[in-house]
């Protein structure tokens, strides 16, 4: 079975940086037309606003996606400059450290919306879409819904609590999916990853050594992990070759929930 995406269309939401814009240029890379959706235009057009000119096989959107407006949108945009949409990578999160004390913190609200809230929505209008453009005599697989989830999903790490649950429901949400769109064949997946190297990451690591010796010797492949290591995992679950994989949470984290020291972040 092959691990090719080429020729297929994906969205990749949170595209604009970090991880999500790490996947979405490994997508074009290996074949793949990909819209890059966020948020942040501004970002977003810095990132892929030449590549989007220059290339046939890259667009990209911004708008708000906890509106539905903005959803339908997205849609139609990448139908009208790819003809389909295979594959859909629900990359945008975000993290926030939460007081459970504080009536007055408003992360729960947040990361509920950002993290869960509205790769739900997306995922099901997206799943409306694909089924529609499917052929209808075709027997084989029309979709792949992958999410990015976090081994905190499955961790107690107190500064961290909104984020926990978010995620944790987030894998919830990929399991329920994929059997209620098993029947129409639409796989759904998630890549759950602990520290990777994103801009934001090295940012901050940059000012502590404490720290990256922290999750370092917390993990015990001896390091943090490329934005590349979690591109790969999401190729495989969007491609053929898992044709016969869904409602799995896949775990790119160096080993480190094998330990599972509760008081070192994630992040």
């Amino acid at each position: 079975m092959s691990f090719s995406v080429a020729g297929k269309t994906a969205i990749v939401t949170g595209a604009a940086n970090g991880v999500g814009l790490a996947i979405g240029r490994h997508l074009v890379s290996e074949g793949a037309n990909v819209m890059f959706a966020d948020m942040d235009e501004e970002k977003l057009t810095h990132e892929m606003g030449d590549e989007a000119e220059d290339e046939q096989s890259v667009r990209i959107f911004s708008g708000d996606l906890r509106k539905n407006l903005t959803i339908k949108n997205l849609l139609s945009a990448t139908v009208d400059a790819f003809d389909s949409i295979d594959i859909l990578i629900n990359a945008s999160r975000q993290v926030l450290e939460t007081d459970p004390l504080d009536p007055k913190d408003t992360s729960m609200d947040e990361l509920l919306q950002q993290n869960l809230l509205n790769s739900f929505r997306l995922s099901q209008a997206t799943a409306r879409r694909m089924i529609k453009l499917a052929d209808p005599d075709s027997s084989g697989p029309i979709g792949s819904i992958v999410n990015l989830s976090s081994i905190c999903a499955n961790h107690a790490h107190p500064n961290l609590l909104a984020f926990s649950v978010s995620t944790a429901a987030l894998d919830q949400m990929t399991r329920t999916m994929a059997v209620a769109l098993a029947p129409h064949r639409i796989r759904v997946n998630a890549v759950a990853f602990g520290s990777v190297m994103s801009a934001s990451l090295n940012d901050r690591l940059r000012d502590d050594d404490e720290m990256r010796e922290r999750i370092i010797q917390n993990t015990p492949l001896g390091r943090i992990a490329s934005p590349g290591e979690v591109s790969d995992a999401v190729q495989y679950l969007a491609c053929d070759a898992s044709s016969f994989v869904t409602g799995q949470i896949i775990t790119v984290d160096g080993g480190r929930t094998l330990l599972d020291p509760a008081a070192v972040s994630v992040h």
